[in-house]
């Protein structure tokens, strides 16, 4: 069974950065060819999904955030990265991964991002 651990969060002020992290433990050799993904869900919103990187290594990123964050992977471990930059108030969110499938794995914890000054 895949465990996914998400870690990075805090709270940083407008303009700042953050570089997420998610381990996928269990996931064995067949990480490197999942497609996964960056999710967040702020407060009385639903879950969104914010960025993609395929087991090619190609991305994909939703307009709000284009330009800012950056999505990378080491499948030698087992790891997918979110780096922020130019952080806004507006990207306060509880951050997520997870697989791009039709049954993903099990969510993880999160990792909270709180942008204010």
């Amino acid at each position: 069974q895949v465990q996914l651990v998400e870690s990075g969060g805090g709270l940083v002020q407008p303009g700042g950065s953050l570089r997420l992290s998610c381990a996928a433990s269990g996931s064995g050799r067949i990480f490197r060819f999942i497609n996964m993904g960056w999710y967040r869900q702020a407060p009385g919103k639903q879950r969104e999904l914010v960025a993609t990187i395929t087991g090619s290594y190609n991305t994909d990123y939703v307009d709000p955030v284009k330009g800012r964050f950056t999505i990378s992977r080491d499948n030698a471990k087992n790891t997918v990265y979110l780096q922020m930059n130019s952080l806004k108030p507006e990207d306060t969110a509880v951050y997520y991964c997870n697989a791009i499938a039709s049954t993903p794995w099990s969510w993880g914890q999160g990792t909270q991002v709180t942008v204010s000054s």
